[in-house]
């Protein structure tokens, strides 16, 4: 699987996914009583299964490419869910303002389950507890053409007006043409898709995406923000409470390449 796409002004995407991806499997191995549901009697009728680090079955850990992994098992499924310690200050270096996680599904039981991903969601604590639901792949990869291509055509009509910016102009078109086209790949090849799984396919992964184009989410983050994804499966719903950073003031030290 190829890596997280972040955009800076170059268009450099990040480097290690593969790290995270192999750092990530252990972490759904234990075999353990299993995670305990959530009491919160206020949530809906769904059962949810809320992840706790004190609970059998639910685990916690850093990797050295800088990304903190929550796993939790519950009766057949196991769910890891990974977030880039940085990904707050990456959110505004991207063209499309996202907020990204990686999650792994597995699923032991001897049947098959139909695994969806439309109703994912992230609700962001501290602004108003506002709940985005994940972004579609295709409509979001459309999006981002769509917008890549106005912002050419609007450059090309600034183009006109300064004649001798053409230069300048036309070097920020291609490069923005360009991470459009990255961005766009990656999703279209690593984004999580819906899937039935079973014995002969027990696993699927990918990243989902969330929009952080909201009026009740500010431009600024809090020096600690909270979080909580939400991941509907087989009639539960996997809730993950987590912060960035999860302890505050921490700053994690990545690996290099």
């Amino acid at each position: 699987m190829r890596q997280l796409w972040h955009c800076t002004t170059r268009g450099r995407l990040l480097n290690g996914l593969a790290g995270l991806v192999v750092a990530m499997l252990p972490l759904l191995l234990p075999d353990t009583a299993g995670a305990l549901p959530s009491n919160d009697k206020n949530k809906a009728k769904i059962p949810a299964v809320r992840w706790d680090e004190e609970h059998p079955g639910c685990t916690f850990s850093r990797s050295d490419d800088g990304h903190y992994h929550y796993g939790m098992w519950y009766e057949d499924i196991g769910i890891t869910m990974s977030v880039d310690a940085q990904e707050l200050e990456k959110v505004h270096h991207r063209p499309e303002r996202f907020f990204a996680v990686l999650v792994d599904v597995r699923y032991r039981g001897q049947g098959t389950l139909d695994f969806g991903v439309e109703n994912i969601s992230l609700e962001f604590v501290k602004h108003f507890k506002v709940v985005q639901t994940s972004l579609d792949p295709d409509a979001f990869s459309e999006k981002v053409q769509n917008d890549a291509d106005e912002r050419d055509h609007q450059m090309a009509r600034e183009v006109e007006k300064h004649p001798e910016k053409k230069e300048e102009k036309e070097a920020f078109v291609k490069a923005l043409l360009k991470d459009s086209a990255e961005l766009q790949e990656f999703v279209g090849k690593n984004s999580l898709r819906a899937t039935r799984l079973g014995p002969g396919n027990p696993e699927t992964s990918g990243w989902v995406l969330f929009s952080t184009d909201s009026k009740w989410i500010p431009s600024g983050w809090k020096k600690q923000e909270e979080f909580i994804l939400r991941v509907p499966v087989d009639g539960k719903i996997f809730e993950f409470p987590f912060k960035l950073p999860p302890k505050p003031g921490e700053v994690m030290l990545r690996r290099r390449e």
